[in-house]
């Protein structure tokens, strides 16, 4: 969140979210485009699952996640206020809020004060159930050294957990610098902490630090020279697979800014950034803050988007950021952005292409079925599965999408098997929620001809109905 040389121009920026949250309507565009902003703030984290993209953004009093089908959409979501802490001394000036899943639980790592930016610290709340919008409750203070703390967020390397925040440091009082510790639960820390040290072309801070999975290496990019300023940029450092993390010396530090002002765009100090997957997982995704203004100022940050691409030596290409009226293309997979070339829909109805016994009935109960009806059977731990037949014409990669109803009653983890070129793969979907739409199971390695391709599994320790629809693969 910027520099301690600014710290009372940040308290002023807050007065200026809420008012930015009311986003002006977006200029007009293309069919099957979206434009930035996609929020009215600052710090974002954004991910998706089970069919919706989540996010949340600074908002200084309070966490708030919008949810919606579309990236687009987000745009327009309503905000669902997630956490509203009593406790005095940490209610205030909360910022950078970071949404993580860990086993069947959320995580929001933020920072918080009681008011005075020098008594900044990280917590962690934690959802009840497998639900990103919550309800949560308050878990813990983390990584707490007794001094200025902010921007936490956890990555996985070698699969150990770590933490990595910004804190005051290369002389103790001066510009921030990115601290690592090891995790033992996804609420605490352990061990000593690492200081690492990162270039960043200016002597202002080093905060925001989060993780990106290449190919045999983790990147890990930070934000430096002060978010209220036009020249905030993104850095990078990254570290070998197999490699330990606390060892400094195992880190790369990578030349110059990989993402920064665009002032041909109108776009400054574009940085505190997060990553996401397509809904398909085909593609990666930044997500970040930035401004149309080049005066020093924390007012007028919002949330943007684009895809990245990845270059020939394995590290992430940022490309430049977009200008606000760029129509940019929804992520593959977005229902906004349908497949293009071969795709074939299967329902329960579908002629020759559906089997399934007599176990499993069939219903037209829920308006929020794909055709006339469904089909629907009660968990057994037996192989008594609905298969869906496709004739599917070549070898390559495909995109397997999911349609069905939700009840409360229906699963709770279905399993939906897909027969690959490598063997079968098994998806586990809660069929009480996200229904009445596609919802994307993966892309998969699928060989050509005319055979039974996805199968919907009773055998399942969920509780609940489970329920066979339609099935649609796309060759992408």
């Amino acid at each position: 969140m910027g520099g301690p040389q600014a710290r009372c121009m940040r308290r002023l920026a807050l007065i200026f979210t809420s008012l930015l949250l009311l986003l002006p309507a977006a200029p007009a565009r293309a069919a099957g485009t979206f434009t930035n902003p996609l929020n009215g703030s600052a710090d974002p984290t954004l991910t998706y699952v089970n069919g919706f993209y989540y996010l949340a953004t600074t908002l200084g009093d309070r966490i708030g996640i919008w949810k919606s089908p579309t990236l687009a959409g987000l745009a327009t979501a309503g905000e669902n206020t997630v956490w509203r802490d009593g406790d005095p001394s940490r209610n205030k000036q909360v910022w950078a809020p970071g949404l993580y899943r860990f086993g069947q639980r959320w995580y929001v790592y933020y920072t918080a004060s009681d008011g005075v930016d020098a008594n900044h610290r990280m917590y962690v709340i934690e959802s009840e159930g497998d639900d990103p919008l919550g309800p949560y409750h308050f878990k813990a203070r983390i990584a707490d050294f007794g001094q200025y703390a902010i921007d936490g967020e956890p990555f996985v390397h070698n699969g150990q957990m770590y933490f990595a925040w910004s804190g005051p440091g290369r002389g103790m009082g001066g510009p921030a610098q990115i601290y690592l510790q090891r995790m033992n639960t996804p609420w605490s820390t352990t061990g000593s902490r690492v200081a690492l040290p990162a270039d960043g072309g200016c002597s202002e801070v080093r905060e925001g630090a989060v993780g990106l999975r290449g190919a045999g290496r983790l990147f890990l990019v930070y934000s430096t020279c002060d978010t209220g300023k036009p020249d905030y940029q993104l850095w990078m450092k990254s570290i070998a697979d197999g490699a330990d993390p606390l060892n400094t010396a195992n880190w790369r530090q990578h030349p110059g800014p990989v993402f920064w002002r665009n002032d041909a765009a109108g776009v400054y100090g574009p940085g505190h950034n997060g990553f996401f997957k397509s809904p398909d997982g085909t593609e990666d995704w930044i997500i970040y803050h930035g401004k149309t203004s080049s005066a020093y100022t924390y007012a007028g940050r919002t949330t943007r988007a684009q895809k990245i691409t990845w270059n020939g030596d394995g590290t992430p290409n940022f490309g430049r950021p977009y200008a606000l009226s760029a129509a940019l293309t929804p992520p593959s997979g977005d229902p906004a952005n349908p497949p293009t070339g071969w795709s074939a829909i299967v329902d329960n109805t579908t002629e020759g292409r559906f089997t399934a016994s007599a176990n499993w009935g069939t219903s037209s109960y829920s308006v929020q079925r794909y055709g006339a009806d469904y089909r629907f059977a009660s968990p057994v731990a037996a192989s008594d599965a609905a298969w869906y037949k496709f004739a599917i014409p070549e070898n390559g990669n495909y995109r397997v999408d999911a349609w069905w109803p939700s009840l409360p009653g229906y699963s709770s983890s279905a399993p939906y098997v897909i027969v690959t070129a490598g063997g079968n793969q098994t998806v586990h979907v809660d069929q009480r929620v996200n229904g009445g739409a596609w919802r994307t199971l993966g892309t998969f390695a699928l060989t050509a001809g005319d055979e039974n391709k996805v199968a919907v599994s009773r055998w399942t320790n969920g509780v609940g109905l489970v329920i066979a629809d339609a099935i649609r693969i796309s060759r992408v």
